[in-house]
């Protein structure tokens, strides 16, 4: 049995995971928060102890119904920790939005960060944005963001390697979906894929990106490529949606209808990408398999980098690798480990931890030291 310990998740739907269960986070509803709560507590026998709903695209009514009923809490019994929302658009490139409808993109046409707050009304309970860098008046709504502790994400983009620089000195620390939805490597203008490698992030500054290693959005090659270029910042996302873990056919994300057809969700009647039906303990299989990585490589991105992204790893993403959880462990409905603060007094911390088999099947789901799922 192998054990790691805080997984935190980007789930788009439930940072990434934008809904799942029949679950759709971006859609108005007097009850947004028992969704959530659904989801949340659907995803513990994954392994996901925290995560994000993201909301997709959507026009103004949405976010500001959504947004007040979902606070950010601790995980337990209850489910999944919700560590704030991701707001995935609408700032984002015509050219590049993807399953985002077009007749709910904006821009910064009113002064930047004021069209910001018009259309999603407030930001208590926001952890992370993804905006397209290149629009008119973005570095500011970057920096303003920033200084308010929000993670800026570029992603949806056609902006090329100058402007993506740019706004990582402005703050910006993550891409979203890695590959998806922005600008082809070009050996003279990679874009912002060129941010893996690029000589221009501020020092003592990470940029980290997600992958979906679903296998259907990344071919294994790019994953590969993308994990040997910048290892220490690679964070594996769902990108799931309403339909994970529901039957083929035909579901909703935000305004638009999406169909499940074997592993792929599409935009209705038509061949382009909306999100996945993965789960995480999915990904972190496939993308060992896919990238030749190690356990502990494959764990590190499903739990270490996100929580150094969000700036939670003085409480989360802490692996403890390698350890046998013998039958008196694995009995037990609690979980803690002793520690030493500086001076070398013991203390106790009780943690969040997940029970793995040497397949990487998630066995039982620990949060804060209290077993909240066993197979």
């Amino acid at each position: 049995m192998r054990i790691f310990l805080s997984e935190i998740i980007q789930m788009k739907h439930v940072i990434s995971s934008a809904g799942g269960y029949g679950i759709d986070f971006s859609q108005a509803c007097d009850d947004a928060g028992s969704g959530v709560s659904l989801v949340a507590k659907k995803i513990l026998e994954h392994g996901v102890t925290s995560f994000c709903p993201t909301l997709v695209t959507s026009p103004p009514h949405v976010y500001h119904k959504v947004l007040p009923q979902v606070k950010v809490h601790d995980g337990g019994a209850h489910g999944a920790g919700v560590l704030g929302f991701h707001l995935e658009g609408p700032f984002i490139s015509l050219e590049k939005k993807g399953a985002h409808p077009e007749q709910f993109l904006r821009t910064f046409s009113s002064g930047g960060f004021r069209d910001l707050m018009e259309t999603y009304g407030g930001l208590d309970s926001v952890a992370m944005v993804t905006l397209a860098p290149e629009l008119d008046g973005s570095q500011s709504v970057i920096r303003d963001l920033c200084q308010k502790g929000i993670t800026v994400s570029l992603g949806h983009s056609v902006a090329n390697m100058s402007q993506a620089e740019e706004a990582v000195q402005h703050g910006a620390s993550f891409i979203t979906h890695l590959f998806n939805a922005m600008l082809p490597f070009h050996h003279r203008d990679p874009g912002i894929v060129g941010l893996l490698t690029s000589d221009q992030v501020p020092a003592g500054r990470k940029v980290y990106y997600g992958m979906i290693a679903d296998g259907i959005h990344t071919n294994p090659a790019a994953l590969r490529i993308a994990h040997r270029a910048h290892p220490s910042g690679l964070v594996l996302v769902t990108d799931a949606i309403t339909a994970m873990g529901l039957p083929p056919g035909r579901h909703t994300l935000g305004q638009q209808v999406i169909e499940i057809q074997g592993l792929h969700a599409y935009v209705a009647g038509t061949k382009t990408l909306s999100g996945s039906i993965a789960t995480m303990d999915m990904c972190v299989r496939h993308f060992k398999h896919a990238s030749g990585c190690s356990v502990e490589e494959a764990l590190e991105a499903a739990s270490l980098h996100p929580a150094q992204l969000l700036g939670l790893s003085h409480r989360k993403g802490n692996l403890d690798f390698g350890s046998d959880a013998g039958e008196d462990l694995l009995e037990d409905e609690s979980f803690s480990l002793q520690r030493t603060d500086g001076n070398d007094n013991p203390f106790i911390v009780f943690a969040d931890l997940v029970l793995l088999d040497e397949t990487l099947n998630v066995k039982a789901t620990f949060i804060s030291g209290e077993e909240v799922w066993r197979k």
